[in-house]
């Protein structure tokens, strides 16, 4: 029953398992390595060449990501990552809007608002002798709370203040928690369009009643007092109110709003927390580095007036190279998945993939690739200057996919 997985999930993590496989078969005269998840044909690519075209020349035959959503039993599963086909690229189409970078700048102040707050928690445990170890990764998972719950809800959740506030802690458990555990979640992530037929639901019921609370109450706070944040929110309630008003083309549901919102958070919580922390931690290993960028965050704070600034922060360019690099080691996605949508039947019959086989890019094991990246163990930003890029071949750093389908 589990195919050629049965090490995982008790005995390895599954990007481990895809990496081996690449490591294993990239010397192969064929382009990917087969193998059955659970009862699913599967495929992890292993050529480059093969890979570009699944995330982009070839994308429309392999445009979802094959994983599971019920839009009507558990609308927080229905987001921009998980939906399919036209509902997908028309959702797309009307939140690509809402990340341009103007809307990113309008944001930037509530950030420089929670990262002053989060500089005072620092300063105070580091002054008064609260022991000799802080443990960042918390620490920063609750700066990210901050702002995404400003961001996304316009919630103060003061969670740098507050360990337990309600925001981090029903925030964590709709990460950590499963609605069913054993073999339902099992069929969950084997067999997603029969879960779905039988109306499982991936999120705890609290988790789901906590989210939809906090978004219809935002909502109707916001319209009734005509508030404008210039978030995230913001945007999503301008399409809301175009769908209430009957423009379906352009508008959003409640429930999309919800999902979309839901999304945005847990997308963003563990994941910038995970890569603030592992980045952390490759500066305190390694001294030159960490001066190397210390001195360029004083140089660019000292043109701007000593402020955090959105034009300075783009000038921080070795300070980019740090957090692509820390996402080469550690990338929060180790690996992406398509569904072959049909037959994928290109000149060269060795690359034929049949309809319903599940793709997989295995990311970790790219990023790991000696011939790409020379001695991948170490932790070198150089990797990642404008010529160093350019020298390498394309698609070949996916913290965050490629292609139309790119987070």
């Amino acid at each position: 029953i589990y195919g050629n997985m049965k090490d995982w999930p008790k005995k390895r993590h599954i990007a481990m398992i895809f990496r081996d496989y690449y490591t294993k078969y990239k010397r192969s005269v064929y382009p990917f390595a087969g193998f059955y998840f659970f009862f699913t044909r599967s495929a992890v690519i292993t050529d480059l060449e093969l890979l570009k075209r699944v995330l982009i020349k070839d994308f429309n035959h392999f445009e979802n990501r094959g994983v599971f959503y019920n839009e009507i039993d558990d609308p927080l599963s229905a987001t921009l990552f998980s939906i399919e086909g036209q509902k997908w690229r028309h959702l797309r189409h009307k939140l690509t809007p809402t990340f341009t970078s103007g809307k990113m700048k309008n944001m930037f102040p509530i950030i420089v608002k929670v990262g002053e707050e989060m500089e005072k928690i620092f300063s105070a445990k580091t002054t008064t002798g609260e022991g000799q170890v802080l443990e960042i990764v918390d620490l920063v998972a609750r700066y990210t709370a901050d702002v995404i719950g400003n961001c996304a809800f316009g919630l103060n959740c003061n969670s740098l203040q507050n360990p337990n506030a309600e925001f981090v802690t029903i925030g964590k458990r709709a990460i950590i928690e499963r609605r069913y555990g054993g073999l339902l979640d099992f069929l969950i992530f084997g067999f997603p369009k029969l879960s779905r037929r039988l109306r499982l639901k991936l999120n705890v019921q609290d988790v789901e009643d906590f989210y939809t609370s906090i978004v219809r109450n935002t909502i109707d706070y916001r319209l009734r007092t005509n508030e404008k944040r210039h978030d995230f929110m913001d945007s999503l309630i301008e399409m809301y109110e175009k769908e209430q008003a009957g423009n379906t083309e352009d508008g959003l549901s409640f429930n999309e709003i919800l999902a979309q919102a839901f999304i945005f958070f847990v997308a963003g919580f563990e994941t910038s927390s995970t890569t603030m922390g592992f980045a952390l931690y490759e500066l305190a290993l390694d001294q030159d580095i960490q001066d190397q960028l210390r001195t360029e965050i004083n140089n660019v704070l000292s043109k701007h007036n000593n402020e955090f600034t959105y034009e300075g922060i783009k000038e921080m360019k070795y300070l980019e190279q740090v957090v692509m690099e820390t996402l080469r080691k550690y990338p929060v996605l180790a690996h992406l998945t398509r569904m072959t949508q049909t037959d994928f039947s290109p000149e060269d019959p060795k690359y034929f993939i049949a309809k319903g086989t599940t793709v997989v890019i295995p990311a970790l094991g790219i990023h790991y690739d000696p011939e790409i990246y020379p001695e991948p163990e170490k932790f070198k930003p150089e990797r990642f200057t404008d010529e160093a890029i350019a020298a390498r071949p394309s698609c070949t750093w996916l913290p965050f996919g490629e292609g139309p389908r790119n987070c």
